[in-house]
């Protein structure tokens, strides 16, 4: 009776020794997607956690846990910056120290230098905060400024994507300055599976950086876009295709540039590295450019036609299928 009752218990293990066999001689044969007996590697929860922790320090009271005063704010920062500051440098230790680790030989298990090189950059890094947040309050105002459906710049704090995605580049893109091994990459595709909005932490983007929607959006490494910029959902600031492999573009420009000013509207594509949008310039939605566009130009596509049909075997005079109609828009 005992034997029935565990062979019908529905929660009851079925074997898996066969599977788990499979698995470990997987692993054991591929070794570009394991990981086994690493000594450093970064950790992505704790590079989510650094993210949520940056966003307390820049935007005080609207994502802590606890009310911010006027009274607690300075023991709230301290405690907070302290938080901030060992989960980083211990990110970056590992981060350099798997740097070194990739080839094989073991380089970085032993490397003193290492974790000195992380305490200093993770100490430019935390001084860097006050302009980055200087920086992320022109990005706030902007989007207020640019949508008329924002009701107040708390709303494009709390609700707006893009401006979520911008806040993780901004950060991002000091530890890339800092040439930090494959933290700011972690850290702009955690934004970018939350948002849609896919930006390089290489790329270089000036004040007032605004996204509209934003899935969709694709900003490539070596990309520039410069002050009061406006993107909108779709848009991609991409490369040509890179004929030669890997090695041949590696530190090459090959992303657009995209001057002061400048809009560029729903599912836009602009390729290629010495392509340039100019100054104050507006890029029509779904148009193809790989071309530069002078400053102040509005490039759109050629309106196309649109074809009405009516259905089979329904007109006024009752002669069969009504002739199309052509519209142009």
């Amino acid at each position: 009776m005992a034997l029935l009752n565990r062979l019908a218990d529905p929660h009851r293990h079925p074997d898996l020794s066969g599977v788990v066999d499979l698995l470990v001689a997987s692993y054991q044969g591929d070794p570009s997607t394991q990981h086994i007996n690493a000594t450093f590697l970064p950790n992505r929860a704790r590079v989510i956690e650094i993210i949520e922790s940056l966003r307390c320090l820049t935007f005080p009271g609207f994502f802590d846990e606890a009310r911010i005063t006027d009274e607690n704010l300075r023991d709230h920062t301290d405690r907070l910056l302290k938080h901030t500051d060992h989960l980083l440098y211990e990110q970056v230790r590992q981060a350099l120290r798997y740097e070194m680790n990739r080839d094989g030989d073991g380089r970085g298990d032993n490397c003193d230098d290492c974790d000195a090189a992380a305490r200093e950059k993770t100490n430019a890094f935390l001084r860097r905060i006050p302009e980055v947040r200087r920086l992320l309050s022109t990005d706030v105002q902007a989007a207020y400024d640019s949508d008329p459906a924002s009701v107040h710049t708390d709303e494009t704090i709390f609700c707006y994507p893009g401006l979520d995605a911008i806040f993780t580049y901004r950060y991002a893109h000091e530890l890339y300055k800092l040439e930090v091994p494959m933290l700011p990459r972690m850290m702009t595709e955690a934004a970018h599976n939350d948002t849609g909005i896919d930006i390089h932490p290489g790329a270089t983007i000036g004040e007032r950086f605004f996204i509209d929607h934003g899935t969709g959006i694709v900003v490539g490494e070596t990309t520039i876009i410069g002050r009061e910029v406006n993107l909108y959902q779709g848009v991609t600031l991409g490369a040509l295709s890179l004929k030669g492999g890997h090695e041949r573009w590696e530190g090459r420009k090959r992303h657009p540039t995209i001057e002061d000013g400048v809009t560029i509207y729903g599912g836009a594509i602009i390729l290629g590295g010495n392509t340039v949008i100019g100054k104050g310039a507006t890029v029509g939605g779904s148009v193809f450019i790989t071309e530069s566009v002078p400053a102040g130009h509005t490039v759109t596509m050629k309106a196309p036609q649109l074809k009405l049909i009516p259905p089979r075997g329904r007109n006024t005079e009752g002669q069969g299928d009504a002739a199309p109609v052509n519209y142009s828009v």
